[in-house]
């Protein structure tokens, strides 16, 4: 159960908003003044719904002073002004009074579930050799697929993992099966590209002796193997249309029947697949089944590529190059301050795959203590020119018309929402996330969570700014 602090200097409104929300299951303590809510120690809350005019200090002090819990702002003030300065200084949102009861709840509610979402832990997977190491990674893409993960896992469902290639979706995978009620049975991994066309049927739901030419002997397919376990079909999207007609029959009756044999026999098996392709464009084109995707689709789990992860890169960095130094004996390497700035700006086309290839070079090439740009070799390796690279960051933003400021003197009757839309969309294809944020005064999680709130998607470029 959630525990929110009200934080309101009116007992009317605040003792209304206290029976509204413990009417829906929250468990509500209530202050009328900063002060008072500091000393009911308010890291205790998972969420601070704080009046912006109390007496004595303002609501926003709260902001930073009860971080990193999030503060919902109330204000009588629906103007533009007092809204832009509320998220400024970082605040989830805010709510205008007098408010909807089922709009406050609905943003309650949706501030929480975001929260809950930022604070999931990196699931340990286990190597070969049995050591359970963490997923790398804090950024929010990547928290939002921790939670996902630590909510799928024991499910027992099916999951398609989406992704670029080399994002790391077997890891994903692995942690789906480690942390599920089958880690104890078997994890088989199948990558639909790697298996001829002609083969790939017999490999995944066996055959019988003499079924075709060659067939010399009885083989036990991958998905009887996998009974009990988990079965991991990697690239399905490269799946031929036969074999995705027996897997629907996988999927929908638990039964597999062997190449050339007359019988069926049930598996319990738990299906975990992933692409990099659009399945549901390819079902529109007739190369992958409709009915198939649904079944695949019941959850689904989107890694982002390595160049929306931030400062994940140089954290990811450091773990890869120590495994590279310990296989290569070359122990105290280290990268130089220029090599940690190219890998930070580099768009890593190949992501995670890519970045381990380029480190593995520098740790064979470095000739002293030192790994340097030259030695990773990232123009090369990627096959792309050097336009493509993020460029540098510029000594001085955009020129910007000033009609479309934040500082401008918005109209009166333009809500907060009209006009975060329509600055967002004049001013996106020449401004990068970080300036789009700072020109409205907010933080790019502030930015990134309204453009999911007014479905405004991000722009894509060929030649994208540095965040």
């Amino acid at each position: 159960m959630s525990r929110i602090l009200i934080v309101e200097d009116e007992a009317i409104i605040r003792s209304a908003l206290r029976r509204l929300l413990e009417r829906h299951d929250y468990r509500v303590e209530e202050a009328g003044s900063v002060a008072e809510a500091m000393a009911l120690d308010p890291q205790r809350f998972d969420l601070v719904i704080s009046d912006l005019r109390l007496p004595g200090e303002p609501g926003t002090e709260l902001i930073t002073r009860v971080a990193p819990v999030a503060v919902l702002i109330m204000t009588s003030y629906a103007s533009m002004r007092s809204a832009v300065d509320a998220l400024k200084l970082g605040a989830v949102d805010y709510v205008a009074k007098p408010f909807d009861h089922d709009e406050l709840l609905e943003t309650v509610a949706r501030v929480l579930h975001q929260q809950g979402s930022l604070q999931a832990t990196p699931p340990a997977i286990a190597d070969p050799g049995g050591q359970a190491r963490p997923m790398i990674g804090n950024c929010e893409a990547m928290q939002r697929v921790y939670a996902r993960i630590s909510k799928t896992a024991p499910a027992d469902v099916t999951v398609l993992i989406q992704g670029e290639s080399g994002t790391g979706k077997e890891l994903v995978a692995r942690a789906l099966h480690q942390q599920s009620k089958r880690a104890k049975a078997s994890l088989i991994c199948v990558n639909c590209a790697a298996i001829p066309e002609t083969l790939i049927e017999s490999e995944l739901f066996g055959h019988e002796k003499g079924a075709f030419t060659g067939a010399s002997a009885a083989r036990t397919g991958l998905v009887e193997a996998a009974d009990g376990g988990t079965l991991f079909l990697d690239e399905i999207g490269e799946l031929p249309l036969d074999a995705q007609a027996r897997l629907l029959r996988v999927l929908q009756e638990g039964e597999i029947r062997k190449i050339g044999s007359v019988e069926t026999r049930h598996v319990d098996v738990r299906l975990i697949a992933a692409t990099h392709r659009d399945l549901q464009a390819l079902s529109k084109t007739g190369e992958f089944r409709l009915d198939l995707y649904y079944r695949l689709n019941v959850m689904q789990i989107d890694l982002p590529p390595l160049r929306e992860r931030e400062d994940d890169v140089l954290q990811i960095a450091d773990a890869l190059l120590d495994k590279a130094c310990r296989r290569h004996e070359r122990g105290g390497l280290r990268l130089s301050r220029a090599a940690r700035d190219e890998i930070r700006h580099y768009p890593w086309p190949g992501n995670v795959r890519e970045l381990e290839n380029a480190l593995e070079r520098g740790v064979i090439l470095a000739e002293g203590h030192l790994i340097h740009p030259d030695d990773l070799g990232l123009t090369a390796a990627s096959g792309a020119p050097p336009m493509t690279r993020r460029p540098a960051p510029p000594q001085e933003a955009p020129a910007v018309d000033k009609t479309a400021s934040v500082d401008s003197a918005p109209a009166d009757d333009l809500s907060l929402e009209d006009y975060f839309q329509h600055f967002v969309l004049e001013n996106q294809d020449h401004m990068s996330e970080t300036e789009l944020a700072q020109k409205l005064g907010i933080s790019r999680k502030s930015l990134w969570e309204r453009r999911q709130r007014l479905g405004i998607p991000r722009k894509k470029s060929s030649r994208r700014k540095v965040d």
